[in-house]
């Protein structure tokens, strides 16, 4: 049996990420006619159409999806595999680093995360990007870290724990449930503010109170836990918060664990698997699991 042409892996990596005859001929310097070529090769080589027509586009066959998830892998440690090695001089390095993530990590964190930076290399700017920008992602290298409650990934995506958090309740100084034990029917007795980016009302905290029979009551709902703990700080209102992200935002609050039983969480940070080689990122990676790691 011959060997397979392993340039057909570059060009499947960029037809792919194209959806674009057109579009990887330009990226790969070819002319539309010899990627058309190209891409009947491999579907030969592999059996499959790939790329098909809809309309006035193509669409990836779901053989061609599985193929995706594998061939940028691929290229990228063959890349990595032919680039000379490089020394990082920290010293000299400037770049900017862009890292998603909420509100609360970036004010519990992100000071200590940019001193940290600054001393090794003032060359350096992080960027904090809000968890609301979709439209930036992991896999265009729009973001350097996605930082927070890693939900469903693709099989692509490299993910690191960092720590993890439970949620307690803070309220301000002189309020009822800063005397006396909290039980969970007078938690459930006071005011409460919902946190959720996506406005929901209810939650894992209703859900648990719900096995007791008690409901709460939620009078307003905000989208980040700093707004919470601002309202709760100045009125009888409830916040119920992550207590390693707000440790900052709680100073001159009083603080208390929650009377109900609700899971903790992992904070994580993710990152494309094209960026594991790359030195600056290797020594980012280090730094972010150091300061959240640091009291």
């Amino acid at each position: 049996m011959a060997s397979p042409d392993l340039n057909l892996l570059f060009a499947l990596d960029v037809l792919l990420s194209e959806g674009s005859v057109a579009r990887a001929a330009s990226r790969l310097r070819l002319s539309p006619s010899a990627m058309s070529r190209t891409l009947a090769r491999l579907r030969e080589a592999t059996g499959d159409p790939l790329l098909v027509r809809a309309g006035r586009s193509l669409v990836a066959t779901p053989r061609a999806e599985e193929l995706r998830q594998q061939v940028g892998r691929v290229v990228q440690d063959a890349e990595a595999l032919l680039r000379p090695a490089r020394l990082l001089d920290l010293g000299r390095l400037d770049r900017i680093f862009t890292l998603r993530t909420n509100e609360s990590f970036v004010e519990e964190f992100a000071p200590r995360l940019v001193a940290r930076i600054q001393a090794d290399a003032p060359g350096v700017r992080l960027r904090f990007a809000p968890k609301s920008d979709n439209v930036m992602s992991l896999r265009d290298a729009a973001i350097d870290l996605d930082i927070g409650v890693a939900g469903e990934t693709g099989p692509e995506v490299r993910i690191q724990a960092l720590l993890r958090d439970r949620f307690i309740g803070a309220v301000r100084m002189g309020h009822p449930l800063s005397e006396g034990a909290v039980t969970p029917e007078r938690y459930a007795a006071g005011r409460h503010i919902s946190v959720s980016r996506r406005g929901r009302e209810k939650g894992p905290i209703d859900e648990a109170l719900n096995l007791l029979g008690l409901q709460r009551t939620v009078v307003c709902m905000v989208s980040g836990f700093s707004a919470a703990l601002a309202m709760a700080r100045t009125s009888d209102l409830i916040a119920s918060v992550p207590e390693r992200h707000t440790e900052g935002a709680r100073a001159g609050m009083h603080s208390f664990p929650l009377p109900v039983a609700t899971a903790g969480v992992t904070i994580s940070m993710l990152w494309h698997p094209r960026l594991d080689a790359d030195p600056a990122q290797r020594w980012l990676r280090d730094c972010v699991p150091e300061v959240c790691a640091a009291r």
